[in-house]
């Protein structure tokens, strides 16, 4: 039955043709942010090439405070990168040859930063018709069809405005209005993101333009809600930087978090075309029900929709460091009025589904199992031994830690490394686990994993160990970052800023 379930899940939901269920299109593969790759990842034996990411690292102390986007890769294998060129802001888009990492092509963008702490990721996102849509400024996006040729023809880009592009003032609208999440696209090639607006930027026909989501259909007409009208509350602000909005599996509706800053927010179903809310809950604290969860704007937590329509969705603690800064991991049903048993860990990471016939451990009953990061900070009251875990979604436990109820823990492993740094007063600290999306290899049972310590790890499923290991950095503290698994199997991990491409050794 399982087994069923998942062919049918693999059928009808993200991967509804080739164009969709090969090619890694944005923020956690698919516009359900699931993680699940259809590919199998190649052995994980060397660095196959390199790029870096950011052209302008800036460290405080030892520490690289700046997210960076997924990587995107095409049905012919090219490799889709976004760059940061300045010290605080500028970015490029660069296409890659997936086999030898030549550059094909460039793309530069005239897209700033609104303003921030930790740098944030900068996404664009293929449709399935390979049509390729970037950020620029003053809320505008940027696209290019033909993403696989190094020669791009007259007529093959073009810019676009969710308020109608012959509205855009640059004078008013780019130091204003600016991008703040990933772009999500859906079956159809309609485009969905987040937008902050500063100051006064009022439209031609005299409505105010304040922060909210945008829509561009495959035409390029645009529409937008305003954040606190979709919440119904005049104290929200807007979305929270490094959001990626999430689809459903009919793709009919859409998933976005809206906050009143660090300290309180909803999450919101809205209609897909209409941009109307269907849904609303407020984000609540699990240890302190009554308290509201926070929304902090450094994170990158995403919406995740699971096979069935459920809807998961990581927040911060609402007294800092109650949970060791490990946040909460939200689960509700697909129209926002049940909310569900959370995960342990929430914040800062897009969780992953995992089929239950991965693990042959697991004897539940559930269709599909939650891979989540686990790190129990030691910093901040944790004990430093930092874990991934696969959770039962449908099953609980009690939380050893507060005694909260909280998914039943199916496997869990601890990093390899020891963290120098906490080890007097925590013997069996390790290196915390560096990602906020997380490949799954449904092939060989496996996830991809990337590590402060420098290392990309492949969790196997089966034995519940951490194999080829390969080392592309020397280890460092840094924001986290995806892992994504390209259409010839490559595997791609960030470290220090730079891209790496690994797979086997060469005959």
């Amino acid at each position: 039955m399982t087994q069923l379930l998942l062919t049918i899940f693999l059928l009808t939901t993200s991967a509804f043709a080739q164009s969709i269920r090969l090619p890694w299109s944005g923020h956690g593969h698919d516009p359900q942010h699931t993680g699940i790759s259809q590919v199998a990842a190649r052995p994980m034996q060397r660095i196959l090439w390199q790029t870096p990411v950011d052209l302008n690292r800036q460290y405080s102390g030892t520490n690289l405070l700046a997210h960076y986007g997924s990587a995107l890769i095409t049905r012919a294998n090219t490799v889709i990168v976004p760059v940061k060129t300045g010290v605080s802001d500028g970015f490029r888009v660069e296409g890659h040859d997936g086999v030898t990492g030549a550059l094909k092509w460039t793309e530069p963008t005239d897209y700033s930063l609104p303003p921030h702490n930790w740098v944030p990721q900068y996404s664009p996102v293929l449709t399935p018709k390979n049509r390729l849509y970037f950020a620029g400024a003053g809320g505008t996006v940027f696209y290019r069809d033909l993403p696989d040729s190094p020669d791009n023809p007259s007529g093959s880009r073009g810019q676009l405005a969710f308020y109608d592009i012959a509205n855009y003032v640059p004078a008013t609208f780019d130091a204003n209005v600016k991008i703040n999440t990933a772009i999500t696209s859906d079956r159809y090639g309609n485009i969905y993101f987040g937008f902050r607006v500063s100051g006064t930027v009022t439209l031609p026909s005299g409505t105010p333009l304040v922060s909210g989501i945008a829509r561009i259909a495959e035409d390029g007409t645009g529409t937008w809600v305003a954040a606190n009208t979709a919440a119904d509350d005049a104290a929200i602000a807007g979305l929270p930087a490094n959001l990626a909005p999430a689809l459903s599996n009919d793709q009919k509706t859409l998933y976005i978090a809206v906050s009143g800053g660090d300290t309180f927010g909803y999450l919101l179903a809205l209609n897909s075309r209409t941009l109307a809310t269907t849904g609303k809950v407020r984000l609540k604290d699990v240890l302190t029900p009554a308290a509201d969860a926070r929304m902090l704007n450094d994170g990158t937590a995403s919406p995740m929709v699971g096979p069935d329509g459920d809807v998961y969705f990581g927040v911060f603690e609402n007294s800092w460091g109650a949970n060791h800064y490990r946040g909460w991991l939200l689960h509700f049903n697909s129209t926002l009025t049940q909310t569900k048993t959370p995960g342990a860990f929430g914040w800062d990471q897009t969780p992953s589904v995992v089929p239950a016939s991965l693990v042959p451990a697991y004897t539940g009953t559930s269709e599909y199992l939650i891979l989540s990061k686990y790190n129990n900070y030691a910093q901040v009251g944790g004990d430093g031994i930092n874990r991934m875990a696969i959770l039962d979604p449908n099953d609980s436990q009690t939380d050893p830690i507060f005694g909260t109820t909280v998914m039943k823990e199916i496997l869990t492993i601890a990093g390899i490394t020891p963290d120098t740094e906490y080890l007097f007063n925590h013997p069996d600290a390790v290196r915390e686990w560096c990602l906020n999306s997380v490949a799954i290899d449904i092939a060989h049972h496996s996830a991809v994993l990337n590590s402060e310590d420098g290392k990309v790890y492949r969790w196997d499923f089966h034995t519940n160990t951490l194999n080829d290991a390969v080392t592309i950095t020397t280890g460092l503290g840094q924001a986290y970052t995806p892992t994504v698994i390209g259409v010839d199997g490559t595997i791609f991990a960030i470290g220090n800023g730079i891209l790496f491409a690994i797979g086997e050794n060469a005959p």
